[in-house]
């Protein structure tokens, strides 16, 4: 088709598109995120589509991937539109009881909707499950709707409605006052305001301009980001358009790992796409702008997700932190003023200028504004994608979406903002999830939430974050290369009936000299784990040492082991 022209010319495509769709048409819409991809979910539609065509219904019934709805434990998902039936754990010898019982019958198939695991009750409809009614689905809502592939399907929920306003009614001024106004703060952690760099780097002098989206996550337990990615690209590629008008930006880039192919196969559609219809490029809409964005892929190295390392390895040099004497939106990749955000931060724009600063501002907490997207993994009964406004407490996200610990065992802890983060214990599951309560507690926050039940051994899980990122550190300097390695190699001997008294008083030490000297995040935070398990269960560690024994019988004590 040709590009459009105008923001008049896609609002006349919208149109089109919704008009020329048949709500009330039946489509079987089978989950195509990376979790249910690795679920054999290519021969589940493979099924649907035999048995379709085989009962004569191909014409009037659709079949399509969608993005991930979120309830990753019970895939492969298989949604009934439009009467919002959800089935879990979907098989392909179940495609022909589906047809013949939902699509022709319309009778639901009692086995494959989903089971309150507290309560045994059943639930047939995706608005019934109190994983989804729990949550509020702003970022995430449609993903199990639309093709991630189809530009189509993101236009007709409403997709690129925000780039036309902005284009079509607001200076570049008033694009980033209004993002400001939002009190949009940066979903990488750190919290920073993300209005106030789209301003430093707007005012920042120089022609050429970048925007960079940051989606490398390389976290163990975490899948937040790539999972909004993978789902619906357009909506990041939309919020950096945004981002790159309000600020004046001409090159655009999605930092990503090399071990999320189908995120990277579905982000390059989506930019492709939106070249062909005039949406990236030159002149977009008519408006003057020319932005361009391409995908930088990197080889997997963790420390690159901080930013001055993430630049380094954009640039063909080794991806280590250096230390910065400007600003990334004064003076960043290739020198030039750079903005950078996390993926989440770019996914909330388009929400921002369609319903407006104000109207965002009543979501959240008076300093967190907005939504945020959590993979919540581990000891849960219902792990998956959870999105809820900022200041909800972490009881409500692990019992009533979560459904609780597994196998009727007690929550022990939750890994709260990654390898980075802290274990936070069973009297702090009130603490609100904002950046400031989190910052206190844990010392970071982060899209992902790691539960532990009673099995498992706090001097192992910090044992095992920090030997992560000690494999993890570039190495550059000494504070967090050799303190990382001098606190696993107590840990290790803690662990196997060797500690002795002082040790943690040795470790506290290692630790707070690290935070203070380290060049980086990675270095500076990277304590966080031991810190806060020696903060809230110090006991396990005093048992391991002076008991010789392990609480929870998950470490192999052995005889001390000598001095």
């Amino acid at each position: 088709m040709p590009k459009l022209a105008s923001p008049e010319g896609l609002e006349q495509l919208r149109n089109r598109i919704v008009s020329g769709r048949d709500t009330a048409r039946p489509c079987i819409a089978v989950c195509g995120g990376t979790g249910c991809h690795g679920l054999v979910n290519g021969s589940i539609i493979a099924a649907f589509e035999r048995e379709l065509q085989k009962q004569s219904l191909d014409k009037i019934v659709d079949v399509k991937a969608t993005g991930c709805p979120g309830l990753c434990d019970k895939g492969p998902i298989v949604g009934i539109q439009p009467e919002g039936i959800c089935y879990t754990a979907v098989k392909p010898e179940d495609a022909v009881e589906i047809v013949s019982q939902t699509i022709v019958g319309k009778k639901i198939v009692d086995r494959l909707v989903y089971k309150d695991q507290n309560t045994g009750e059943r639930f047939a409809h995706e608005s019934e499950i109190l994983f989804y009614k729990n949550q509020m689905r702003l970022t995430i809502g449609d993903n199990g709707k639309i093709d991630p592939r189809s530009i189509e399907d993101y236009i007709a929920v409403g997709g690129y409605a925000a780039l036309s306003k902005v284009l079509s009614g607001m200076t570049p001024e008033q694009t980033t006052a209004e993002v400001k106004k939002s009190n949009l703060r940066g979903r990488s952690g750190g919290g920073f305001p993300a209005g106030s760099k789209w301003e430093a780097c707007a005012k920042a002098e120089g022609e050429t301009k970048y925007v960079i989206c940051n989606c490398h996550e390389g976290d163990p337990g975490a899948f937040a980001d790539r999972r909004v990615l993978e789902s619906s690209p357009h909506r990041i590629l939309e919020g950096m358009i945004i981002g790159a008008w309000g600020m004046k930006a001409t090159d655009g880039y999605i930092f990503i790992g090399n071990e999320f192919p189908l995120t990277i196969r579905n982000t390059e559609t989506a930019i492709k796409q939106a070249e062909d219809y005039g949406l990236l490029g030159k002149n977009i809409l008519g408006s003057g702008l020319n932005f361009t964005i391409k995908i930088n892929i990197d080889g997997g190295n963790y420390v690159c997700g901080e930013t001055s390392a993430l630049m380094a390895a954009m640039e063909g040099r080794v991806g280590e932190p250096v230390t910065k004497y400007d600003h990334a939106t004064e003076r960043g990749l290739w020198e030039k003023p750079t903005d950078i955000n996390n993926l989440q931060t770019w996914a909330n724009v388009p929400h921002i200028i369609t319903g407006g600063a104000d109207r965002y501002n009543t979501i959240g907490t008076e300093r967190s504004k907005g939504t945020m997207v959590f993979s919540l993994s581990g000891a849960v009964n219902n792990g998956g994608l959870v999105e809820v406004p900022m200041g909800t407490t972490l009881r409500h996200i692990i019992f009533d979406i979560g459904a609780g610990i597994r196998n009727g065992r007690r929550f022990k802890a939750v890994l709260v903002g990654g390898p980075m983060g802290g274990f936070l214990p069973e009297n702090m599951l009130d603490l609100h999830m904002d950046f400031d309560e989190l910052k206190k507690a844990a010392g970071t926050m982060g899209p992902s939430l790691i539960v532990l039940d009673e099995s498992a051994c706090m001097v192992d899980m910090a044992r095992y974050f920090l030997t992560f990122l000690s494999n993890e550190s570039c190495g550059k300097c000494t504070p967090c290369r050799e303190g990382l390695r001098q606190m696993i190699k107590i840990l290790n001997r803690i662990s196997e009936g060797g500690g002795h008294k002082g040790d943690l008083e040795t470790l506290e030490l290692i630790s707070s000299a690290q935070k203070q000297a380290a060049l980086c995040g990675l270095g500076q935070l990277a304590s966080n784990p031991l810190s806060s398990t020696l903060r809230f269960f110090r006991d396990e560690f005093e048992a391991h040492i002076s008991e010789k024994r392990c609480p929870a019988g998950a470490c192999k004590i052995s005889a001390p082991a000598a001095v």
